[in-house]
């Protein structure tokens, strides 16, 4: 995904870095890549309406995640996170995420996520919600 342009994500939001981001390096510390990741995923179905983080039976939980890092990021950038889904299946969800810097065309990473939707009380995986499915089409990719 290094040379994925903005325009192939169908939803981007833009995340400020923080000061504490910052590792001893001087940029933006790897763990901190995938909270990016996260932020931008739940913050698009929480607007959505179709994640409450406190009361939902039925929420998705992270089972795989993957980076590639290309360029720096360091504080105070600001970083633009392309979402879209590879894949839409009948309990589990596929995210692909690209971070890009600033303005700059090309990502400064890129990576992915799996959620499995669960029935929080139980811990049992279940089919995706219909709602979220719903939602969860408007990202797929082609």
């Amino acid at each position: 995904m290094r040379d994925t342009p903005r325009s192939a994500f169908p939803h981007i939001v833009a995340l400020p870095t923080r000061w504490m981001d910052n590792d001893s390096y001087g940029h933006v510390n790897n763990v901190n890549y995938y909270s990016f990741f996260d932020t931008a995923v739940n913050r698009y179905l929480i607007d959505r309406g179709v994640l409450d983080i406190h009361k939902d039976e039925v929420v998705g939980f992270v089972v795989e995640t993957g980076c590639s890092y290309f360029n720096s990021i360091s504080f105070p950038d600001l970083i633009h996170v392309g979402v879209r889904v590879s894949k839409l299946g009948n309990a589990s969800v596929r995210y692909e995420i690209a971070l890009y810097r600033n303005d700059e065309p090309l990502p400064a990473a890129a990576g992915h996520f799996v959620h499995v939707y669960v029935h929080r009380p139980s811990g049992k995986s279940v089919p995706i919600p219909e709602r979220t499915r719903a939602v969860l089409q408007a990202l797929l990719n082609g």
